[in-house]
């Protein structure tokens, strides 16, 4: 009996691991979490951080290695594009510099980040717990020194606004023709690959020529124009042959027979002199 319940209890942990791997990630783009900006917010570099904040509107909104990162409800939430549709983030894969934000930068804070200093990143610890806090020992120590640069901001967004904001489907596409920055961080790359093979564009079928008759079977297709076509035809060939070979009269041959009755004059002549003469 005992040795049932340990199996159980074994089964139990897998299943609740999987379930914890499956929802770790950032999810596919499709919340609106109620963020609408009529045109492309001004953002402005975090001194000391690969990231972007934007300080004139009220909310969290950061940009960082290629996508955008809102802190909205006690959720952080990423799309490539400023207006979304977002996609929700699991906490254990927010990237680190996003993570290591000063409070000072967010324009909306929580309650619950009073008490704690501006310039130093949130306690997530104190916030998502001991469990937390142990798959990402060490996040908020780093050198200084060595800060990766900011990814370059995607500009190009700024000409699709209002009416001209893309759907879901022509924002992938738009993104490849446009942005050609390759994010660094993990988390990142695979969102950026999750949404290339959902944007790649469906290769239409190809259309198989008809095959090609066999000898056999042109032998039994009926010929246009018919038979007696086929017999007339030769005949007018032959015609037309038969004319090209005759040479064009000249015009002296033309004249022959004004010549010969002529010439016949002067022999007339010399036989009525000739019956003179007897």
């Amino acid at each position: 009996m005992r040795n049932v319940f340990i199996v159980l209890w074994m089964l139990l942990c897998s299943i609740t691991s999987a379930a914890a791997q499956v929802s770790i990630g950032i999810g596919l783009p499709g919340v609106n979490i109620g963020i609408s900006f009529p045109v492309y917010p001004e953002l402005v570099p975090v001194p000391g951080y690969p990231v972007y904040y934007a300080p004139q509107v009220n909310s969290n909104y950061f940009f960082y290695d290629g996508m955008y990162w809102v802190y909205r409800g006690n959720n952080w939430y990423a799309s490539s594009w400023y207006n979304g549709p977002w996609g929700l983030v699991a906490p254990e894969v927010v990237p680190l510099y996003v993570l290591r934000i000063p409070v000072r930068y967010y324009r909306q804070p929580p309650v619950y980040f009073r008490g704690w200093a501006s310039n130093a990143p949130p306690h997530w610890g104190e916030y998502w717990g001991n469990s937390w806090a142990q798959r990402r020992q060490g996040w908020d120590s780093w050198n200084h020194r060595s800060v990766p640069l900011p990814a370059p901001l995607p500009v190009y967004q700024r000409q699709y606004s209002g009416n001209r904001y893309p759907r879901v489907e022509q924002q992938q596409a738009l993104q490849n023709q446009n942005y050609r920055y390759q994010p660094h961080d993990v988390v990142v790359q695979q969102h950026y690959r999750t949404q290339q093979a959902q944007g790649a564009p469906v290769q239409p079928p190809r259309v198989q020529n008809a095959p090609a008759p066999s000898p056999q079977a042109r032998q039994g297709m009926p010929q246009q124009g018919g038979p007696n076509a086929q017999q007339q035809r030769p005949q007018r060939q032959q015609g037309v042959a038969q004319t090209e070979q005759q040479p064009p009269r000249s015009q002296g041959q033309a004249k022959g027979p004004q010549g010969n009755g002529q010439a016949e004059e002067p022999r007339q002549g010399q036989e009525k002199g000739h019956e003179k003469r007897e």
